[in-house]
């Protein structure tokens, strides 16, 4: 037959045709979507040993599944039709018990292996590039990560072998049963999360503490989800999709959506933000990008979906919360954001406030963001040069820390990427020239440390051990000084803990800048979680000030670095930016203080264009960057010890500009008294005049470039201009981020119980299992007191019966905080 010889064909080529016009001998081949034989990713069986070919054919990833005949039953004769279906039915037969088979030796061969293996090391190469620890795995002779693929009985039938030289090499045995099988990482308490791989599963449970069930790959998502279900129905099930945004169909979301659909569960997908690559998919991914606390986040604002209706259908979330027309609305546990002044851009000057009227109108981003980013970087070009002389005699740098919220979509990185163009081009230059410095460094080492040795050895050359000190030491200061390594042209950094920004201050530029344009990776990550919080926002604020950076250490010793500077711009959306400004040691410590912080209106919606435009092509950027290059590229002033140590010129105020800022303290003082404007924002308006300085400072060194040498009246007066918004934005965003404790705590308690699925709950629920903070009864009813309050909840009578037991006090929730 024709397609046999299409077949045959295939086989010597090691390519396969189209499945539905093949036929061949009813083994069981493999195919991609390549068309190569032998793959992983699906299968296909063939039938001609009769007088009607037919077949199957399917993908595993996808769960797509497919039976296909060369010939219309409805065509045949009734003689046809039956010998057709009874020699199917046969083959059907002796299929699955083949397959039984197969399942079965596989399932031996598993469990033999599976003992065999060892405990999987902490260091395994897989383990150690995702990131994630064993919990359980275990590793074969050869080195292959091995996990175990179970029933809900707990019985092993296959196991899933993972190549330590090629990651993506994911195999289970041959023959094995795949479908409704899963890896279980640790134990059910109210939820349980379902997602495809075991690096993903991994991460999943060490961002949030859940039960994780690992289905492998994403067509059998649905048969895990439904297997759990049947076994612990009362189990919240969250879907966690791996998001192929780059395959056609995404099948990762498509399955994940279908699965909890069945179950009537929740779905959630990693959220990468505007700077996400094609290689990210999963959670894994989302884990080594941004650590555990953007996981958490996506997993609290999982999304129900709408159950078929074979399982009872959950309440409407496409908001958040519960739809029930039989309530009102709550009220709002926060107070909303109210409109804001418009950023008084003039004060910014020709170049860095025309440059940000240029970036506006092409880019389309808020006037506010575009302000901010040109304003950080003129403050990073300039503060390696100039330190501003305070009126009342105190030295600081002209460093500037800046904050600015911006929604998702919101072009931040398009803003960024323009204004900090002259920069990173200068750091990119610098780099190729910096690695042919080192290769002549390393070489000249090379060279100084055979002298030096040449030198000792004639100097004790028939001594008979009788040379002094002084005269080896002679001998090898004869040889010349050690040579100096080149320093490193690195300039920006994103999320540097405080020994991490030790190291590059101490080899890279002595003037570097913490900027990003996703603060949530660094507000979010390992710089500002746990024990290394408070250690990293004080040694900002020592930066800021310019005092030494010291740092004492058992395994590194002693050592102190000066005259080094550090601007800082993190760009954020709303609720990771809350989160730092509603923070208590953040507030406390003095580092807000210090920090500039805009929360500008979004533009989206209104963003119509005629065309499109590059900004960096407008004369405004052109000019910035000019200036900006001239400023970077110049060679700052430094120690004559040390080339990294920097010495900044000092720029003194003019007369006219001290007695503005005299005048200008004075009335700060004024409105700082009780009941006065800005009696509740005393620490931010104790350092206005400060920070009013430093930006007269910059503004100075901008327009006057390397030869500013001093700061006027008008400079300050712009600086104080730009204070004053600031402050009223500080006082503007305060109600959004100064959020009381009992407020705070209602939300994590809203959070937890929508988390959870739990339509009714007692205080023994949460004081057990609640959140940490919660488990402090004061607290826990004071947050209660504040859903009861704004209608989130209400108190149920007495006696209730909540798991069995009746309650004397107990709390429907009605709706949950968004």
């Amino acid at each position: 037959m024709i397609a046999s010889e299409q077949f045959q064909q295939a086989i010597a080529g090691d390519r396969l045709p189209v499945p539905e016009v093949i036929h061949g001998d009813g083994t069981l081949y493999r195919f991609s979507t390549n068309g190569k034989r032998m793959d992983q990713s699906g299968w296909y069986v063939l039938h001609d040993d009769g007088d009607v070919p037919a077949g199957a054919y399917g993908c595993w990833r996808s769960g797509i599944s497919k039976t296909w005949c060369s010939k219309d039953t409805k065509s045949m004769t009734p003689a046809e039709r039956s010998a057709h279906l009874q020699r199917m039915q046969a083959i059907a037969q002796q299929r699955e018990a083949d397959k039984t088979q197969r399942q079965h030796d596989a399932a031996t061969a598993a469990a033999q292996r599976w003992e065999a293996a060892l405990p999987a090391p902490a260091d395994h190469p897989y383990l150690a590039k995702k990131g994630v620890h064993a919990h359980g795995t275990r590793v074969e002779p050869d080195g292959f990560l091995i996990v175990p693929m179970r029933d809900t009985n707990g019985k092993l039938w296959n196991i899933e072998r993972i190549n330590p030289a090629n990651f993506k090499d994911k195999k289970g045995l041959l023959g094995g049963r795949r479908t409704g099988l899963y890896y279980s990482i640790g134990k059910p308490k109210g939820v349980l999360i379902v997602c495809e791989g075991f690096a993903t599963g991994a991460s999943i449970h060490e961002a949030t503490g859940d039960a994780v069930a690992v289905a492998f790959n994403a067509g059998n998502l649905r048969e895990v989800a439904q297997a759990l279900h049947s076994k612990y129905p009362k189990l919240r099930l969250i879907l966690a999709a791996d998001d192929d945004a780059f395959t056609d169909g995404n099948p990762g979301i498509t399955k994940a959506t279908e699965a909890a659909r069945a179950v009537g569960g929740y779905l959630t997908k990693p959220n990468f933000g505007e700077q996400r690559n094609e290689a990210e998919t999963d959670f894994n991914d989302l884990h080594q990008r941004a650590g555990l606390g953007a996981m958490q986040a996506c997993f609290d604002a999982a999304v129900a979906v709408v159950a078929d209706p074979v399982f009872p259908p959950l309440e409407d979330v496409a908001h958040g919360i519960d739809i029930d027309p039989a309530t009102t609305a709550p009220e709002p546990l926060r107070a909303p954001l109210p409109p804001g002044e418009a950023y008084p851009v003039d004060a910014l000057g020709d170049v860095l406030g025309g440059a940000a009227r240029a970036l506006h109108e092409v880019v389309k981003a808020p006037m506010a963001l575009c302000c901010q980013s040109v304003l950080a970087a003129a403050s990073l070009a300039a503060q390696a040069h100039f330190d501003v002389q305070l009126p009342w005699g105190q030295r600081k740098p002209l460093s500037l820390f800046l904050l600015t919220v911006g929604e998702s979509g919101e072009r931040k990185s398009a803003v960024d990427d323009v204004v900090l163009g002259a920069a990173k081009a200068h750091e990119k230059t610098a780099m190729a020239a910096y690695q042919e410095d080192m290769d002549r460094h390393e070489a000249d080492m090379a060279a100084w440390g055979k002298a030096t040795e040449a030198a000792r050895t004639a100097a004790t050359q028939g001594k008979k051990g009788t040379a002094t000190a002084e005269q080896i030491r002679d001998a090898v200061a004869a040889v010349g000084d050690k040579p100096v390594a080149p320093i490193a042209p690195l300039r920006f950094v994103t999320d540097p803990t405080a020994e991490g920004l030790y190291k590059l201050l101490a080899m890279a530029q002595p003037s570097v800048a913490l900027f990003s344009d996703e603060g949530g990776l660094l507000i979010g990550g390992h710089a500002l979680n746990g024990d290394n919080f408070l250690k990293t926002i004080t040694r900002w604020s020592k930066m800021w000030d310019g005092a030494p950076f010291d740092r004492v250490r058992a395994g590194d010793g002693v050592g102190i670095l000066y005259g080094r500077r550090m601007a800082l711009h993190q760009l954020a959306q709303g609720n990771v930016m809350v989160k730092l400004l509603s923070d208590r040691l953040a507030n406390g410590q003095g580092l807000l203080a210090r920090c500039l912080v805009a929360w500008p209106a979004s533009t989206i919606g209104t963003r119509h264009a005629d065309a499109f435009e590059w900004a960096g092509a407008r004369p405004e950027l052109k000019r910035m960057f000019a200036v900006l290059s001239g400023l970077l590229e110049s060679e700052p002033r430094t120690s004559e010890k040390n080339p990294q140590e920097l010495d900044p010129l000092e720029l003194p105020l003019s007369a006219e500009a001290g007695q503005l800022a005299l005048q200008a303290g004075n009335q700060f003082e004024t409105l700082m008294a009780t009941g006065n404007d800005l009696s509740e924002l005393r620490d931010r308006t104790a350092k206005a005049v400060e920070n009013a300085c430093r930006i007269a400072g910059v503004l100075a060194a901008i327009e006057g470039g390397m030869g500013t040498s001093e700061i006027t009246a008008d400079h300050l007066a712009r600086g104080l201009v730009l204070i004053q918004w600031y402050l009223a934005e500080a006082l503007r965003i305060r109600g959004a981020a100064a959020v009381p404790q009992s407020v705070q705590d209602a939300e994590a308690l809203s959070h937890w119980l929508h988390a959870r699925g739990m339509r009714k709950f007692r205080t023994r629920d949460v004081l057990n299992a609640g959140p940490a903070q919660l488990r402090n009864k004061a607290r826990l009813m004071a947050a209660i007191e504040q859903l009861v309050e704004a209608g989130y909840i209400t108190a149920c009578p007495a006696g209730t019966e909540i798991d069995g037991v009746k309650a004397r006090k107990a709390w429907e929730v009605h709706h949950h905080v968004v």
